[in-house]
């Protein structure tokens, strides 16, 4: 453990698996204190327990719904009631549904929904509060938003939104001192890809692909700039572009 961001108070959305798990443990072993939101309220707890019995941080669970913009208001207003501030924002909640143009209307949502306004509705309500602490706000973007998919132009399409709507935020934001930065993965090993096919954390194998781990130190190191914004980061499998 580091104390390289002690004291901070962080905010991972999607916090009860994969990259948003790996980046509040990762964001605690820095000293940071976390808040904790996701649909998921029994991961929430036990993510909660083991940081807090690991790292010594406090922490507070808040599950909510990213597509619920009321519950969204709610899990910062009570973040920020818990700990008198905010300084960092991960925005990692998002899912895929489906593959090809001729999805459900019901897959299409459930993208468009989460990945697009489940980001705008957590910066929307984060942002007033990383202005007063100089703060950060990383968002988990993804391969897919520099890239085509072919096989899930939606998926790709929310991600595409939200790397412009993020440097567009940093240009708007940098001036009252907040950094905000975008951290690309191509495949990690996560639950990811469950809903659609199988998951990656079963489909790949340890080290054939990213682990969220990598994604989390990424998250972390852009989280500990002060004076300077990490604007993107890619974090891809080495061997990403050998069939290009």
């Amino acid at each position: 453990m580091t104390d390289e961001l002690a004291g901070r108070v962080a905010l991972v959305t999607g916090a009860s698996s994969g990259i948003g798990a790996a980046t509040a443990r990762k964001l605690a072993a820095e000293g940071a204190h976390l808040a904790l939101s996701a649909r998921r309220e029994e991961r929430l707890t036990e993510l909660a327990d083991e940081l807090e019995s690991e790292y010594g941080v406090e922490t507070l669970v808040v599950p909510a719904d990213v597509r619920d913009e009321n519950a969204v208001e709610a899990v910062v207003s009570d973040t920020v009631d818990r700990f008198g501030e905010l300084d960092i924002a991960v925005v990692n909640a998002g899912l895929g549904r489906g593959s090809g143009v001729d999805i459900s209307t019901e897959e299409y949502r459930a993208m468009m929904d989460t990945n697009v306004d489940g980001a705008f509705f957590t910066t929307r309500a984060v942002l007033p509060h990383l202005r007063e602490t100089d703060g950060n706000l990383v968002y988990v973007g993804s391969f897919a938003g520099k890239f085509p998919r072919p096989f899930n132009p939606v998926y790709a399409a929310t991600k595409w939104w939200l790397r412009g709507f993020a440097h567009s935020v940093e240009a708007a934001a940098g001036d009252d001192g907040v950094g905000v930065t975008v951290v690309n993965p191509s495949e990690v090993r996560t639950e990811f890809g469950a809903e659609i096919d199988e998951a990656f954390e079963d489909r790949f194998d340890p080290g054939e692909v990213t682990d969220p781990e990598e994604i989390a130190d990424a998250i972390a190191f852009a989280t500990k700039q002060t004076n300077s914004t990490v604007s993107e980061l890619d974090l891809y499998r080495r061997d990403k572009f050998s069939d290009w």
